[in-house]
């Protein structure tokens, strides 16, 4: 089986290297192993994990260190959302649970979110930002993966279209006023809360998150799980919008990286866009 996917190399070199910045690779695939070749000076890219394992293709792949970037959330609290954590209790180890069902994906020691995760985690963010606590988002985490039988219930078109009434069913036992009060208040949460959890996402048949549009109103910056590993790439050329801001960091002039990647100034100027208000 082979596959057509767009590898790129570690973006701080010099700006004379940039050819050497991005390149076609041919994914062979033998059994569960992928073997990444390619004309570039290494294949051993920034996204190396994934070739230790055929189970990160079309899923995407994010350490906690990308998760990071990519949402802004601290990576600390991306940490105890998916693996949970320990903590003392009046002189007793006490265990708290992962909020994210998923699944314990580890390469070269670090552990590994996908696509899913990344959205869901984005969710847990919005409500803490609000003033949800914490016991409450882990009783209606809890719930929803219940009555929507879904390991990632709150990333759901489902969720997204009828999340107010999915609350509803159980906010009382959460205890918490600032979710109850949001709850029943409709233009909060769907003026103000849905837009921003699921403004730009892209749902498939299954009503899952199939891609992220992560520019308002614009369609030229994508991160989709099934197209180079999930980094944010440009969506008509595959390049990762990381490649496109290291290189105009080199030469800020958009028309002449335009022309290096023969692509148009508008996506330049998007990725450059959308790259600055990443944390780096």
């Amino acid at each position: 089986m082979r596959q057509r996917e767009l590898c790129y190399l570690d973006p701080a070199q010099s700006a004379a290297s940039r050819v050497e910045l991005w390149c076609w690779l041919s994914l062979n695939v033998s059994g569960n192993k992928c073997i990444l070749t390619g004309n570039g000076r290494s294949t051993k890219n920034r996204r190396h994990v994934v070739t230790e394992n055929f189970q990160f293709i079309g899923r995407g792949v994010y350490t906690l260190a990308d998760a990071h970037r990519l949402t802004g959330i601290p990576w600390r609290s991306i940490a105890r959302w998916t693996k949970g954590y320990t903590f003392d209790y009046r002189g007793q180890k006490r265990n708290s649970p992962p909020v994210i069902a998923m699944e314990q994906k580890v390469a070269d020691g670090q552990l590994i979110l996908d696509f899913l995760d990344l959205v869901e985690v984005r969710f847990l963010n919005a409500f803490r930002e609000h003033g949800v606590g914490w016991k409450a988002i882990r009783i209606a985490a809890q719930r929803a993966k219940e009555l929507l039988q879904r390991t990632h219930p709150f990333s759901t078109k489902k969720f997204k279209t009828d999340g107010r009434t999915i609350l509803a069913d159980f906010v009382e036992e959460t205890g918490d006023k600032v979710l109850l009060d949001l709850v029943k208040n409709q233009y909060a949460f769907s003026r103000v809360i849905a837009p921003y959890l699921y403004g730009g996402l892209e749902f498939n048949e299954y009503q899952e998150p199939a891609r992220w549009y992560p520019l308002e109103k614009k369609n030229t910056i994508v991160i989709d799980p099934t197209r180079s590993f999930g980094a944010p790439i440009i969506a008509n050329a595959a390049i990762p919008t990381r490649i496109i801001y290291q290189s105009y960091k080199a030469s800020p002039f958009h028309d002449l990286i335009a022309n290096w990647f023969e692509i148009d100034t508008q996506s330049v100027r998007d990725a450059v866009e959308y790259e600055g208000k990443l944390i780096h």
